[in-house]
């Protein structure tokens, strides 16, 4: 499928599981349909009338590319430039670099003639122009349609000062801002095959009251919705990786901010808009999956017959394999 044809709206190898299949709720009929999976393979049946739909759901390569323009942030960018650098292959073990892990992936989906590719963050390990270049290149190679929402390292300079909403702002503006296909940042929906994918950045774990209204206009379109975030949303017994409107998200929870050489999570915990995003997210009848990422651990789980599926990090070539199908045809 190509470009052209793509109409831009507005602006499970390792999943524990070897097959799942799930009926969902009868009262969700009016959209969702069925849903099952064998291992890195997702099949959506809905009830609306969409063009048989495949998705290759990419997340966390932690591509850590950079030239001479980097070197003024290398105090910034040292750590996660030093991470990934050799990544066993989900399938076949084999050792690779994380350029050649998303290289594969690209790859096999313009073999396969994919139809969309969902990219969910930490697609960088830090904001470096090199990397934007290179990853937009590669993506303009394949003629496929994309859509990429932020990941938490993907503007983030390790120990550079200010708040984590100031510094996505930043390094969004002068260095991510090309991955966006001129649409918000923060906010962005893209029609294509009668699927609405509506991209939301929680990178930050929290959501915008603006991010907030604009997946409710979403919802009320009608349209079937994806919605890819980079943090997967909260799920009772899940680890704190699940941490957008965890409960338990706060000052007392954070583990990693020295590590990381960020702030610290909020003393009070999620905002209220952060908690009626949930809300609206679980009662939204025509979303017909989530697709997250930045927990690097494959997985699926429901919640009112909403399925949110965590892809595997890319880093080791892992994708989801993603097909919307209508049973109205």
């Amino acid at each position: 499928m190509k470009r052209r044809n793509f109409i831009n709206a507005a602006a499970l190898a390792g999943l524990g599981l070897t097959f799942t299949s799930f009926e969902l709720l009868p009262e969700r009929k009016k959209i969702r349909g069925t849903f099952s999976s064998n291992k890195n393979k997702v099949s959506i049946y809905t009830n609306a009338p969409v063009k048989p739909t495949r998705i290759f759901h990419i997340t966390d390569t932690h591509l850590s590319i950079d030239d001479e323009r980097g070197v003024k942030y290398q105090e910034f960018s040292k750590r996660m430039a030093g991470a990934y650098k050799s990544n066993s292959h989900f399938q076949t073990e084999v050792e690779y670099s994380t350029k050649e892990n998303f290289e594969q992936t690209l790859e096999l989906a313009k073999e396969q003639a994919i139809d969309f590719l969902a990219l969910t963050g930490d697609i960088f390990s830090f904001p470096s122009e090199a990397a934007v270049e290179w990853v937009l290149q590669k993506l303009n190679d394949t003629g496929i349609p994309f859509a990429y929402v932020a990941g938490n390292h993907d503007w983030h300079y390790e120990g550079m000062k200010g708040s984590s909403q100031k510094l996505r702002e930043t390094w969004t503006e002068k260095h991510l801002k090309p991955m966006y296909q001129q649409n918000s940042p923060l906010y962005a929906a893209y029609d294509f095959n009668g699927i609405r994918f509506v991209c939301i950045d929680n990178s930050t774990f929290e959501i915008q009251s603006e991010q907030l209204d604009f997946f409710k206009s979403q919802v009320k379109s009608g349209s079937p919705l994806i919605l890819l975030m980079h943090i997967p949303l909260f799920m009772p017994g899940r680890t704190m990786g699940y941490g957008c409107a965890n409960p338990k998200w706060g000052e007392k929870t954070d583990k990693n901010f020295e590590v990381e050489r960020r702030e610290k999570w909020r003393k009070g915990g999620h905002t209220k808009v952060t908690f009626e995003f949930y809300d609206e997210v679980f009662t939204a009848p025509n979303l017909l999956t989530i697709l997250a990422g930045h927990t690097h651990r494959p997985a699926i789980d429901f919640k009112n017959g909403i399925p949110q599926i965590v892809s595997g990090h890319n880093a080791t070539a892992y994708f989801t394999d993603l097909i919307i199908n209508s049973l109205a045809n």
